[in-house]
């Protein structure tokens, strides 16, 4: 049965879109997570997939129109169906809301009769019973790919007053943590997903109005749409309780914070975890912007210190939450922990598995003399204001060198293999919840000056989860090094969907032979991972090859 898809709301203050670009036509076949349509929202222009399978029967906005959110977007189904029936429907708004398989005029004196006996019995028709300058926040789509998102923080709770920008909550997505500014003002009613729960996008977030409104009926409408129970009955039995231990965590906060007389800059959660565990805020050395201190600070903080120089009761507080982190096992006993999965780990999961056994991985190993690179190097780096990494130059010896070897600089579609030719390196992260891949966009046009402050800003934000989601879009190629940590040779699992990665081993010293002569040299390993899809063994080696002269001659990089 032929399905229809609306225009989507794809951010929380979006009324209306606009297609900007078509990908599929009328007639073609649709998979699921295809692309159908570029669409331009209040905020930017977004790829909309697809998630179901079949034909595209019929295109209801054509490319630059504009409609509102939930109008007729497109039909799919089987090919050669009888659409007649939903297009008719488009003319008939009273009868497409219904949404009901019977007929019109029936499901009307449904809708009528249901609507008198039970008010707002679906999530769909609350906004028509929503009290007057109540508005219902959703779970936002933060980024192309987002399809759940975590509250890592909530930074306002019940009663609070709301201002249009205030910071309401840190969501998790399957990329960073970002914040989420309220576009509302007024009092927040209502929370519908806890700190540390997991929502998909959409689900009611929080109710703002004014202060006092009864939203019983609209919570409890919206509950059976998707929030728990358990959540509603803590918001409504003890929002008192949690003001008063809230405001009280906040008064500590405060107090830590100018205890010297200077402001400390934290996270909403590193302020949350120090004030569980006792910890001074003063005594952290922040590692994010500015000095900013980050969850992982307070995580790694070690409190001997604190606890010699601090008073008998704060000696107590850090005591009381140390056996949970570190729990004593008897010696012979199995022991285990269960720790949730972030969204960043069950994307990367979920991405790696599908590159892995989708895409025909094989590797390719080459060994680099380093030796000029590493004189080239010192020489740049005796420049004022200037550090270059080796890191640096893998990455512009690479963008150089797929210039050359553009079939490298691919990328697999079922229909059509696309080349590439503007070159957008990906440089692999590691960060606390896993490994993000910032991209350096038209690298081969960038300096290695430009390119070492750029991996350094991109990199300290990624670690402080400070990307935004178009910072980590568009590679084209990915470069991963763990060659700071020791790790001579290894192979990684493609980014898709490039076509392949470059892995970059430690710099080793060792007898190698030079005109017919053992001496003493420095060489590199590295290994490239590629889809033998798109690239066959021959190309993937002259890319290598080419790389090769480069790194081991920097000067022909000017060439």
């Amino acid at each position: 049965m032929a399905t229809v898809i609306t225009m989507p709301r794809l951010s929380d203050t979006m009324t209306e879109g606009t297609v900007a670009t078509w990908l599929k036509k009328v007639g073609d076949k649709i998979s699921e997570g295809d692309i159908l349509a570029e669409i331009e929202t209040d905020k930017a222009t977004m790829e909309f997939e697809s998630f179901n399978s079949g034909t595209l029967l019929h295109i209801g906005i054509q490319e630059g129109e504009t409609a509102s959110v939930d109008s007729l977007l497109a039909i799919i189904g089987k090919e050669g169906e009888d659409i007649s029936d939903l297009l008719n429907g488009k003319s008939a708004p009273a009868e497409a809301k219904s949404e009901e398989k019977t007929d019109a005029p029936k499901s009307e004196a449904k809708e009528e009769k249901t609507t008198e006996e039970k008010p707002a019995t679906e999530s769909k028709e609350a906004p028509a019973t929503l009290p007057k300058g109540v508005v219902v926040v959703t779970m936002p789509r933060l980024s192309d790919t987002m399809t759940d998102g975590t509250v890592a923080t909530w930074l306002k709770k019940v009663g609070d007053k709301v201002s249009e920008g205030d910071i309401l909550a840190e969501i998790e997505t399957d990329k960073a943590t970002m914040e989420f500014e309220s576009f509302n003002a007024g009092t927040l009613l209502f929370i519908g997903v806890e700190e540390g729960q997991t929502a998909p996008v959409d689900s009611v977030l929080a109710i703002i109005g004014p202060e006092g409104t009864d939203i019983t009926g609209v919570a409890e409408n919206y509950k059976k749409g998707g929030a728990s129970a358990p959540t509603t009955s803590k918001e409504e039995k003890a929002p008192a309780e949690e003001s008063k231990s809230e405001e009280k965590s906040d008064d500590k906060t405060v107090e830590v914070a100018n205890n010297d007389g200077k402001r400390i800059f934290a996270s909403p959660l590193a302020k949350k975890i120090a004030e569980e565990k006792g910890i001074n805020l003063s005594q952290v050395k922040g590692s994010g912007e500015n000095g900013r201190i980050v969850k992982s600070d307070i995580e790694n903080f070690k409190p001997q210190a604190e606890t010699q120089a601090s008073a008998p009761a704060s000696a107590k507080a850090e005591t009381a939450p140390s056996d949970p982190v570190k729990p004593f096992v008897p010696a012979g006993e199995a022991f285990s922990e269960e720790i949730k999965n972030s969204q960043m780990r069950k994307t990367i999961a979920r991405r790696l598995s599908e590159s892995k056994f989708t895409a025909p991985h094989y590797y390719l190993t080459i060994e680099v003399t380093m030796d000029d690179a590493m004189q080239s190097r010192t020489v740049i780096n005796s420049l004022p204001d200037t550090k270059v990494s080796f890191n640096d130059l893998v990455i512009k010896a690479s963008a150089m060198a797929l210039k050359k070897h553009p079939k490298v600089n691919s990328q697999w579609k079922e229909d059509v293999t696309i080349i590439n030719h503007h070159v957008n390196i990906g440089v692999a992260v590691a960060v606390e919840d896993g490994l993000v891949v910032p991209v350096l966009k038209f690298t081969d046009q960038m300096s290695l000056t430009q390119i070492g402050a750029s991996v350094k800003d991109l990199a300290g934000r990624a670690k402080s989860k400070k990307l935004q989601p178009a910072e980590m879009d568009g590679s084209t190629f990915t470069v991963s090094n763990l060659g700071m940590f020791g790790i001579v040779e290894f192979t990684s699992i493609i980014n898709q969907p490039n076509s392949a990665i470059l892995s970059v081993g430690a710099i080793v010293e060792k007898p190698v032979v030079k005109n017919g002569q053992i001496v003493v040299g420095n060489t590199m390993t590295l290994t490239l991972a590629c889809d033998h899809r798109t690239v066959d063994g021959a190309t993937g080696a002259q890319f290598l090859q080419t790389l090769k002269q480069y790194l081991e001659n920097p000067v022909t990089m000017l060439a």
